[in-house]
């Protein structure tokens, strides 16, 4: 692993050097030579959000909608992430994909995002002072913490690295550190971002404090720590800068993105100086792809009536009047790969493409956080604390009565049970396709449950996934064990 950080933190701060220095590559500047001005806290704080970039194939470790291809929720026919294989033939340590496909993996894209979050943290006091110091160093504790939360959740037991890479041994051994440990630094990063950065809206694509607070209510609740995450989410809805967009799946595309009351923190992008590396566009929707597709038991977990469903899935029968970007067509299964038995992608797709084709330059922002995941915590967090009080009712209701959606109200009188399985099924409907599904059933315990025998295509019903036990941590990549031996152990059953 620590080769890996090397490398990259040599291309992070690959900037052109007009020192002579036979030990410095001349078109490299050095961790020495390189914390000299303000200006340089500025070209890597640059750098460690240019990590969340970071490619697996096709696609980005830090594209949410892609873990939705390990839940129930949607089907890969040509395995993005790795998912299909993992969900199919079951999780192991050559897993490709997200889960431990060497430079590919997010184990390795995560502990880059980490290293240079350790040099940024390790070096920015030489050139800043007072509240932009504050600030910057708040930033980058967010994305350290946000990088370490990915892998808690994920892979369990991880080793903690916080020292600066380029200073550090790098032929020291790393072993792993109790997913305990890795919790207790995300939250102290947390509160050190929630006390240095602005109380604003996000717009910039620089976290702000309502970012680090949404964050911090999905760890503590992750830790089932309810009174605390039921306050912290209290907080961010109490504060009043973020609100429903009354556009729902505006959300999910240019530039009404920029402008959404609802988005907290979200990967920016920007066509064409900075677009998706492989359109997301072609990879939803275009002949060949079409990669996200939602399954039957997706479609049979909406309530009748429920707009959200035909906002996020397109149906056979399709066509440009109910967004199918191709004129002149009807949407069906067996056209442009569509796979019968399960639904395509609308979530994420720009209404105002029509015929995209291969070389489509798109920039949707991935979002990770939005305000109505910080309401559902709540209420998922102050029922789970108290029950059923009117505070759940109202933050649940909310969402389902946003402006074109218009869902009714929960009915009165539910028991604690009851309301947690009301919460449940909105945490489904409403994140469909945001990635939120696969971790929420590992942290409720329900994920063998669910995909253990599970058949993605009641057209196939002999094909089932598999899920064990031990499959609620991934296991570490075998090539960073190897790397590793013998210090860095294997997760256990792989």
């Amino acid at each position: 692993m620590k080769n890996y950080i090397i490398i990259f933190i040599a291309v992070l701060l690959g900037l052109t050097s007009c020192k002579k220095l036979d030990v410095t590559p001349p078109d490299k500047l050095s961790n020495l030579t390189f914390w000299k001005t303000p200006a340089d806290a500025d070209l890597a704080l640059t750098g460690v959000y240019a990590t969340l970039y970071a490619r697996s194939g096709q696609i980005s470790t830090y594209a949410p909608m892609w873990y939705e291809n390990f839940s129930d929720d949607t089907y890969t026919q040509n395995n993005q992430a790795g998912a299909q294989q993992a969900l199919v033939a079951g999780l192991n340590p050559s897993s490709g994909g997200f889960v431990g496909d060497g430079s590919n993996s997010l184990y390795i894209n995560a502990y880059k995002s980490i290293a240079a979050c350790n040099t940024f943290l390790a070096n920015v006091d030489k050139v800043l002072t007072g509240d932009k110091l504050t600030q910057y160093k708040g930033e980058v504790y967010f994305v350290r913490a946000f990088n370490y939360f990915l892998l808690a959740e994920t892979y369990g037991n991880v080793p903690l690295l916080t020292a600066d890479p380029i200073t550090s041994d790098f032929k020291q051994k790393v072993s792993k550190s109790s997913r305990a440990d890795v919790l207790k630094l995300i939250e102290s990063d947390l509160n050190n971002a929630i006390s240095g950065l602005p109380n604003q809206k996000f717009t910039t694509g620089h976290v702000v404090k309502g970012s680090a607070q949404g964050l911090m209510t999905r760890v503590l609740l992750f830790e089932k720590k309810y009174a605390d995450a039921a306050a912290m989410a209290k907080s961010i809805i109490d504060g009043g800068l973020f609100s429903l967009n009354s556009n729902y799946p505006s959300n999910f595309y240019k530039p009404d993105q920029q402008t959404s009351p609802e988005i907290m923190f979200s990967v920016q992008y920007s066509a064409p100086t900075l677009p998706h590396p492989d359109a997301l566009t072609m990879i939803l929707i275009l002949p060949g792809y079409v990669d996200l597709q939602g399954t039957q038991d997706m479609i049979n977990e909406y309530e009748a009536n429920d707009p959200r469903e035909k906002m996020t899935f397109f149906f056979p029968g399709d066509t440009p009047a109910q967004g199918w970007p191709y004129p002149g067509t009807i949407g069906k299964p067996g056209v442009n790969n569509w796979t019968a038995g399960f639904y395509p992608s609308k979530k994420w797709l720009d209404p105002k493409i029509v015929n995209p084709q291969p070389g489509l330059l798109d920039d949707q922002d991935y979002v990770w956080i939005r305000f109505a995941d910080v309401k559902l915590m709540y209420a998922e967090a102050q029922n789970e604390a108290v029950g059923p009080d009117a505070s759940v009712y109202k933050q649940v209701n909310e969402v389902r009565a946003r402006p074109g959606v218009n869902m009714p109200a929960l009915t009165s009188g539910l028991s604690q049970a009851d309301m947690r399985t009301k919460i449940r099924h909105e945490r489904r409907v409403e994140f469909a396709l945001e990635g939120l599904r696969y971790f929420d059933m590992r942290r409720w315990g329900i994920a063998k449950d669910k995909l253990n025998g599970f058949i993605q295509n009641p057209l196939i019903p002999a094909t089932k996934t598999i899920y064990k036990d031990n499959f609620d941590f991934w296991p570490l990549p075998q090539s960073e064990v190897d790397r590793n031996a013998p210090s860095l152990i294997q997760n256990d059953g792989y």
